[in-house]
């Protein structure tokens, strides 16, 4: 039945897209390059995107890019309001939960960093109002108050930096309105998760000068029960921030726009034992059992996670004779302390749970980030027959961090690191596209990205031989420059005013690394080389019956040189990671996004994504103990297929009320967690089902909704971490089902 479903849904995207082909071909008359897309008057068409992928603003449709757009609004209704949540809504997009934010990470086409090292650079770039975030830990804490979410897949490296490799998540915040207005929006969902937001917006001087200001508050107690004596639940969190932007426009050809913002957050996120073939952590663990849909811990110091992320940023844009100048300076800073155990036990008064292979553990971790970036771009008039945007940027990031480790078996002991990295990063950068015809435009683009990077480790230990988890005390620096470049070439051809297709080759560069983390030893001094990465795409964009559909398809063929990933050993009889030059890895894959409104009100999305990732190449590092047969094996983190639909229907009541019923299911294959292909880290396929239901007065008046997660009651993992003897489970917010109503007025 499964098979017979999956042939059926394949067999109607088809027709979908032949059907948007051949409708497009009708209007193969007009010229959609000079023929803007609006909305329909009667409200039946899908309401047209604008996207600034390519450091302009232009239509979703229009763009020789694949880029998935998210609405704030509805990730909100949905309680999608951090990146861990929205890429269910994604197909080509996965998350890595570890801990806190500063281990958890964002894959693009089955591609990302797996590192909590601050040498290294993640794979997949953010970008926030325009500022490049320089350490993905920074960004994955609450979508405060967004616009939209646009997430660019595949090399993006010659207008958003080295650093994305893979992809960008470029998330737009929103505006002031001129006209002032409010609004407070508020959530309840069980599990006690709470969530309020208030902002308000409007007119300081007229014509100009506008301002809003947002603020948010949100706490939810966990749905991981701590069994020990007084522990409560975990898993939870609660976020207090504030978000301020002022647009100042002195006159027609000068726009100003500031923005801060300021989050603070703390979280309890925890693993739970997930399977044991160890009689010693089922002892330790007790009476908790080791099973899949576990949610339960027994510990006396449950993990704690604290966050402050804050941040300035000005955004000056002049307009000359058709050309814009865009300036953006940005400070940001992010503090991080962690409070976890790497053991089943936290703390040395459980001696009587405490083993010789289960000893208690005890880490302190703390990051002080600062990074200081400008971007200077100028971009030329549009309808030229040569267009582009040429730029400079640069990036001063500075890190300073400490960790301790304390173990407690028959004694007592610890060790401490103190440890930081610079980097300074130079680019140049510029991209052009030729209007060769009507019909035909030529892209090209390039980057040149000077690095410059350099650590300092110092580790002090009590004892002068290794003990489990800790490394006898060393001290050591480096330092290293890299040039690197990246670029674009592609065709785009117009088939028609609704049609067009585009070709690209695009290559990426990541930058060198180091390997600086708690347990650094004389191996990790040398930098890792960049990485590269070279990828080819064809891409199929349309429109048909009015706009009352959308397609837009892609098929995609990436390889990287020197993929910078973390490789399991063993030493002194503890797993520890390394991070390599691992060697050649591959993806290739086929990507399709739908959006139907067959009639006004009826809404109908549906998201498609074939990864097919491989390790073409593995360099087994010399004097591995573990096993290096990874060739032919695909990478972590990437589901081979991944779907999200979802379908809306507005009801009209007499009363001028609106009723909306919604409901979406997002299917996700087998999963492999582990590089090293333990089966016990594959989480098998699942679907998860929501659905809600909205009542709400006109626009700018007021929205009730009541909304249920996970109907169907489907226990999943989005992690899980082998270790000798067990295996642990990161749960999510939805592992179980629960209902929640949610709350807005506008004023």
């Amino acid at each position: 039945m499964r098979n017979n479903s999956r042939k059926i849904g394949a067999l109607t995207l088809g027709a979908l897209l032949v059907g948007s082909a051949w409708a497009g071909g009708v209007d193969a008359a007009a010229d959609a390059a000079s023929a803007p897309i609006l909305d329909r008057a009667d409200g039946t068409a899908v309401p047209s995107v604008t996207v600034s992928a390519t450091r302009r603003n232009a239509s979703l449709q229009s763009v020789p890019v694949a880029v998935s757009v998210l609405n704030g609004d509805d990730l909100a209704q949905a309680n999608r309001t951090s990146i861990d949540t929205i890429v269910q809504e994604v197909p080509s997009v996965t998350f890595r939960q570890q801990g806190g934010n500063k281990d958890s990470t964002i894959f693009v086409r089955g591609i990302g960093t797996i590192s909590t090292s601050p040498g290294v650079e993640p794979t997949v770039s953010t970008v926030i109002d325009g500022v490049v975030y320089a350490r993905p830990g920074q960004a994955t804490l609450d979508l405060l108050d967004i616009e939209h979410i646009e997430i660019l897949r595949g090399p993006q490296g010659t207008l958003f930096g080295k650093n994305a490799s893979s992809g960008v998540l470029n998330v737009i915040g929103r505006k002031p309105s001129e006209q002032t207005s409010g609004f407070v929006d508020a959530s309840w969902y069980k599990g006690n998760e709470k969530r309020v937001r208030a902002g308000l917006s409007g007119t300081i001087q007229p014509g100009v000068v506008t301002a809003a200001v947002t603020a948010l508050y949100a706490d939810y107690d966990g749905n991981v029960d701590n069994v020990h004596a007084g522990g409560g639940k975990v898993n939870g969190y609660d976020r207090k921030g504030v978000r301020a932007r002022v647009d100042i426009t002195p006159n027609k050809d000068l726009d100003v726009s500031l923005i801060a913002d300021y989050l603070r957050s703390n979280a309890s996120p925890s693993f739970t034992a997930y399977k044991s073939t160890s009689a010693p952590f089922s002892q330790a663990i007790a009476p908790v059992a080791a099973t899949r849909d576990n949610r339960q811990i027994n510990t006396d110091i449950p993990s704690d996670i604290r966050d402050t992320n804050k941040g300035l940023s000005a955004q000056v844009d002049w307009r000359n004779g058709g050309y814009t100048l865009t300036s953006i300076t940005a400070v940001r800073d992010w503090d991080n302390a962690q409070y976890t155990s790497t053991s089943a036990i936290g703390n040395a008064a459980e001696a009587a749970r405490i083993t010789a292979a289960y000893p208690a553990t005890r880490d302190i971790g703390t990051v002080d980030f600062r990074q200081v970036s400008q971007e200077l771009r100028v971009a030329s008039p549009k309808d030229q027959f040569l267009e582009y945007v040429v730029g400079a940027f640069y990036l001063h990031g500075k890190d300073r961090e400490t960790y301790q480790r304390i173990v407690t078996t028959t004694a007592l002991n610890s060790g401490r690191a103190d440890y930081g990295v610079k980097n300074d990063s130079y680019s140049l950068f510029g991209e052009s596209t030729l209007n060769l015809s009507p019909d035909w435009r030529a892209i090209a683009g390039a980057r040149w990205t000077r690095d410059e990077l350099s650590y300092d480790h110092v580790r002090t230990s009590t004892s002068t031989t290794a003990f489990p988890g800790v490394q006898p005390g060393v001290s050591n620096s480096g330092s290293t420059r890299e040039d690197g470049y990246s670029g674009r070439l592609g065709l785009q051809y117009q088939l028609s005013r609704d049609v067009n297709a585009y070709a690209t080759y695009s290559r990426g560069y990541k930058g060198p690394a180091y390997n600086v983390f708690f347990n650094m030893l004389g191996r990790d001094t040398l930098a890792l080389k960049p990485e590269t990465s070279d990828s080819f795409e064809l891409g199929l964009k349309a429109s048909a019956f009015d706009r009352r559909l959308t397609a837009n398809v892609a098929v995609f063929n990436t390889k990287y040189a020197n993929y910078q990933a973390n490789f399991f050993d063993t030493v002194a009889g503890t797993v520890i990671t390394r991070l390599i030059n691992a060697g050649d890895v591959s993806t290739k894959g086929v990507e399709l996004d739908i959006n139907a409104r067959p009639t006004r009100q009826l809404t109908l999305t549906a998201s498609l994504a074939y990864t097919d990732t491989s390790i073409d190449n593995f360099n087994c590092p010399p004097a591995a103990t573990a096993s290096c047969n990874l060739n032919g094996r695909p990478l972590p983190f990437s589901p081979k297929w991944k779907s999200y639909t979802r379908a809306n229907y507005a009801l009209p009541l007499q009363n001028g009320l609106i009723v909306d019923f919604s409901a979406d299911y997002t299917y996700q294959a087998k999963t492999q967690f582990d590089l090293f292909q333990s089966p016990d880290a594959i989480q098998g396929a699942y679907g998860v089902v929501n659905a809600g239901i909205a009542l709400s007065s006109t626009p700018g008046g007021w929205r009730v909704a009541l909304v249920g997660k996970n109907l169907a009651n489907k226990s999943y993992a989005t992690n899980l971490v082998t270790s000798t003897g067990y295996v642990t489970r990161a749960v999510p917010r939805d592992d179980e089902r629960y209902f929640g109503i949610t709350a807005r007025k506008e004023f």
